[in-house]
């Protein structure tokens, strides 16, 4: 009889993960699909402009290999790939390797590691090996190329067995689409504050909330809001958005098909611009079993929220002859991304309707003692030194009446690194019409269960067990009304960037200064998420940090190099939110120390 796990894993394991997920049957790809490359062959790619079609209305994109989203990459654990990128455009571009352990000048990210961006009309040659398997994507780390489509999904297959088997395997990758020039979206952000927030409370919503709160509680909530000069609607710093599945939108309904009974893997990649998602699949519970293309011990969820950057791996088993709706909402509900699940083609399932927006909550803004300014930046130096005490630059970081030890919501009681706040199990909505309160409500349904990181548990231990030497700081900080975000109030380049030594076991401890929600990215290696799991704490390449909250992670510093740490939010990216992370080069005295 075949086995179901790999040979790097142990039986009682394999049967515990295929046990939880039900999972058996064999792979078979869903035909048709576009699929490039594999394994020890050369692969070219060219990047030009390009004309989409998204529901019927026609708009300007950059495509890669003559797509939106571009090829899927399939490849195999411990080969080599040899990819040729010629650039056609009138503008530099690259391409980034997102979540790949790769040798840093083949990164992709212009400026880092040696690594000069593509210029019009020349051809780029990336050559590495694949050391990892599981669900990555690739895009542009130029400009503002990405959300104009330059994205696309890698699928790494494992060297021996998976500890999963499925019967069929699709991509889901999310996206948003502007018809505006990106430029221009940048330009309007920095013009006037909540440029794009259409969704601003209005004296209808004053009312309607002093029928329910009473007069005084809604008046003293308006004046909360208002000396802090803050909107609680302001979820998403750009809407007017189309949301695409796979470069469709909701009326060209990306489908996938299936037999009844079969187990079916879906790949979710987030290659937003700017949105966070909330995933669900009415009526069809979901099995996740990664995350950035790490296996999880698998948890059942029927939906769960995922910012830019993530990825999730889920399985599914429909029994009925009939569809299902993927349904993909933004945090502010301005529209959705669709795609279905079914027998046959054509076949569609009733679209449910948006569930209310949120508003954001006064313990989102931490009470309003917050780094956020409104004018002038205002921040001490940047200090990304050895921690004196544990704690990196608290000499230079003004915390006003912000509670570092506030009780994290969902912490299952592990202290100050225990379970990320504000990305928990979500609440009922409210039975009296009021909208959701708080940054982490997305309309769960009584009953189900919304995925949080407090449920991430990942598959093998982790292989590091030392204590960190240094806890590094990191503020999450900007300027709202400048559309200026820092870290730790200093914008890239303006800083000193951050120094560990080769194989140094670090903490990094986010703190989120501001109203909004982030996702951290750290190229070049993964973390270690501080969830209250002791030996098997998740790997991810972007951690979300929601706001007025703290995360922290650990990082094994085992890859040299001089590595882009940024926000994935494109646009707060450009805007100033990033840095560099350096890992020192192994010398002969430091060559016994840490891992190899």
């Amino acid at each position: 009889m075949n086995s179901i796990f790999s040979p790097q894993i142990s039986r009682r394991n394999a049967l515990k993960l295929a046990g939880a997920a039900g999972l058996a049957g064999t792979v078979s790809l869903y035909p048709g699909r576009r699929s490039f490359a594999s394994a020890d062959k050369e692969l070219q790619l060219a990047v030009e402009a390009k004309r989409i079609v998204v529901d019927s209305v026609e708009s300007n994109a950059i495509a890669i290999g003559g797509s939106v989203p571009a090829p899927t990459l399939r490849w195999r654990e411990g080969g080599e790939v040899v990819i040729q990128v010629t650039n056609r455009l009138s503008e530099p571009t690259s391409i980034h390797w997102h979540g790949l352990l790769i040798q840093g000048v083949m990164d992709g990210a212009p400026g880092f590691n040696g690594y000069e961006a593509i210029q019009p009309g020349e051809t780029y040659t990336y050559r590495f090996q694949l050391r990892q398997a599981g669900t990555y994507w690739y895009h542009s780390h130029s400009g503002l190329q990405e959300q104009q489509g330059m994205y696309g999904a890698i699928i790494i297959e494992p060297a021996g067995r998976e500890p999963v088997r499925y019967d069929r395997d699709y991509v889901v990758v999310l996206s948003d689409h502007t018809q505006e020039n990106p430029r221009a979206v940048l330009r309007n952000l920095k013009s006037q504050e909540g440029y794009y927030n259409y969704g601003k409370r209005t004296l209808i919503d004053f009312f309607r909330q002093a029928e329910r709160e009473g007069f005084n509680a809604a008046l003293k909530d308006r004046l909360e809001w208002g000396d802090m000069r803050m909107d609680p609607t302001d979820l998403a710093d750009v809407t007017g958005y189309a949301f695409l599945v796979n470069g469709r939108g909701p009326q060209d309904n990306w489908t996938g098909l299936f037999e009844p009974g079969e187990r079916i893997r879906l790949r979710f990649i987030n290659a937003s611009a700017m949105s966070f998602f909330d995933v669900r699949i009415p009526d069809l519970p979901m099995t996740v079993i990664a995350a950035d293309g790490q296996f999880l011990v698998p948890v059942q969820a029927h939906e769960f929220r995922f910012g830019v950057g993530e990825t999730y791996d889920v399985i599914v088993r429909p029994q009925e002859d009939r569809a299902f709706t993927i349904m993909a909402e933004p945090l502010d509900r301005s529209g959705y991304a669709r795609a279905t699940l079914a027998p046959r083609p054509g076949m569609e399932a009733e679209i449910p309707p948006l569930r209310p927006r949120a508003i954001l909550a006064m313990s989102d803004m931490n009470h309003g003692a917050m780094g956020m300014d409104h004018g002038t930046m205002g921040h001490g130096a940047m200090n990304h030194g050895p921690s004196v005490g544990g704690h990196a630059g608290h000499a230079s970081m003004s915390h006003g009446t912000m509670n570092h030890a506030m009780p994290m919501q969902g912490s299952s009681g592990h202290g100050a690194h225990g379970a990320p706040a504000g990305h928990a199990m979500a609440e009922p909505p409210p039975a009296d019409g009021a909208p959701p309160v708080g940054w982490d409500q997305a309309g769960t349904l009584p009953g189900e269960k919304a995925l949080s990181y407090a449920d991430l548990k990942a598959f093998a231990r982790n292989s590091d067990d030392r204590e960190p030497s240094q806890e590094i700081l990191v503020r999450l900080t900007g300027i709202m009304e400048r559309y200026i975000w820092t870290l730790n109030g200093r914008k890239f380049e303006q800083g000193e960037p951050i120094r560990v030594a080769h194989g140094e076991r670090v903490r990094i401890r986010y703190v989120n200064e501001t109203m909004m929600a982030h996702p951290m990215h750290l190229h070049g290696m993964f973390v270690e998420l501080e969830n209250g799991e002791t030996e098997r704490r998740p790997l991810k390449h972007v951690v979300i940090v929601p706001p007025g909250k703290e995360v922290s992670v650990l990082l094994t510093a085992d890859e040299p190099g001089d590595w882009p740490f940024h926000c994935h939010l494109m646009y707060h990216m450009a805007s100033g939110m990033m840095t560099r992370f350096i890992v020192e080069r192994p010398t002969a005295d430091a060559s016994g120390k840490g891992r190899a």
